[in-house]
């Protein structure tokens, strides 16, 4: 027999991916479905195959490109095809991504930047399966100096302990600080137990001059703001 043609011995994907770069390049991610944005993230994991169906699959079980990069790592691992290569590649994504959104903050006025900060804060938090208690860290000027994951709990509890907040705030030198916790269950309305937390936080931090100028609640159906709320 002879040899076919080099052109047919190209795989049928690698035009598709170079079809998909070229469109990226051209109209960026708001030209593309999620799918097709979670194949160009897959191409590095996965050099030598078709894509597709493994990126609907990612899709068809997450619901978006976000909730897809968000997810736990054994939950990837769950899709057929979805081998420990892929699940660092969308890992790696969603770190660049939460370093990105942070960076936007860092020394920048936390509360004229507010947008930024809970976009920041919903990236890091709001898909988490666990409680998290987050600490954001300000200058007199209200600049972002760091923030801290200062617990991790269950489900739906976190332990938090005010003087050590306070004592970290002294720490960095922060004069006032933004509590950040998210519920898992996606309802991010205060309970009781959020409220008074809250309120031993203030009342600890007041006695050494830090103001809490927040406390928000991040859920998968929105942030609550305590001092929206009335609540600080």
């Amino acid at each position: 027999m002879g040899l076919k043609p080099a052109e047919e011995l190209v795989p049928h994907f690698h035009g598709h991916r170079e079809r998909l770069r070229e469109r990226f390049a051209a109209g960026g991610a708001d030209a593309m479905p999620d799918y097709e944005l979670l194949e160009l993230v897959l191409f590095a994991a996965i050099p030598r195959k078709d894509v597709k169906p493994l990126a609907k699959a990612l899709i068809a079980r997450f619901g978006s490109f976000a909730e897809a990069i968000a997810a736990p790592r054994e939950r990837i691992l769950e899709i057929d095809g979805a081998t420990q290569s892929v699940a660092t590649q969308m890992k790696i994504i969603e770190a660049a991504a939460l370093r990105l959104s942070k960076t936007k903050l860092l020394g920048k006025p936390a509360l004229t930047s507010w947008a930024a900060l809970l976009d920041y804060c919903a990236a890091a938090m709001a898909r988490s399966q666990r409680e998290e208690f987050r600490v954001l860290f300000l200058d007199r000027k209200n600049s972002l100096i760091t923030d801290e994951v200062q617990s991790t709990g269950t489900i739906d509890h976190t332990p938090v302990y005010p003087r050590e907040i306070v004592k970290r705030a002294l720490e960095v030198g922060a004069t006032a600080i933004i509590l950040v916790h998210n519920h898992p269950s996606g309802d991010p309305t205060p309970s009781k137990a959020d409220i008074a937390m809250t309120r031993e936080v203030v009342d600890a931090a007041k006695a050494l001059r830090i103001v809490v100028h927040d406390h928000l609640i991040v859920g998968r159906s929105g942030t609550a703001s305590f001092k929206a709320l009335g609540l600080l």
